[in-house]
């Protein structure tokens, strides 16, 4: 198992790692929508939050040794169901051509008061 700690994103804020690599596979936490360079919520909006999720995402991928073409599995947390379609759009955007298994789901409230939370499992080279 080899922990994975990138510097490009945000510092866990508890006790657990950005992700894990076992097997060939990375496991990533939930990453909301923390700027890594100021520790704080980027923006209100889901738009500007989902870019800074999915941003933070990209870093941790990155230091694992994949990508989001790589990504096998998704998923998402809503604190409002009615910011799925403005989700959607940027995360079609952002992934391109990747399909990975996705669930969404509403939930009552995220650490932070973040408005939205995505992890993630994905392949790794090599």
């Amino acid at each position: 198992m080899k922990q994975i700690l990138s510097k490009a994103a945000p510092t866990p804020v508890g006790p657990y790692s950005q992700a894990i690599v076992h097997g060939g596979v990375a496991y990533l936490s939930g990453q909301v929508a923390l700027d890594p360079a100021t520790g704080k919520l980027r923006g209100d909006s889901i738009e500007d939050q989902t870019e800074q999720v999915l941003a933070n995402l990209r870093e941790v991928l990155r230091a694992a040794g994949s990508d989001f073409d790589q990504v096998l599995r998704v998923g998402v947390y809503l604190t409002n169901m009615q910011d799925f379609p403005r989700f959607n759009e940027i995360y079609g955007r952002v992934l391109g051509a990747a399909r990975p298994a996705r669930s969404t789901v509403q939930v009552a409230a995220l650490p932070l008061g973040a408005r939205i939370e995505i992890d993630c499992v994905a392949a790794v080279a090599g």
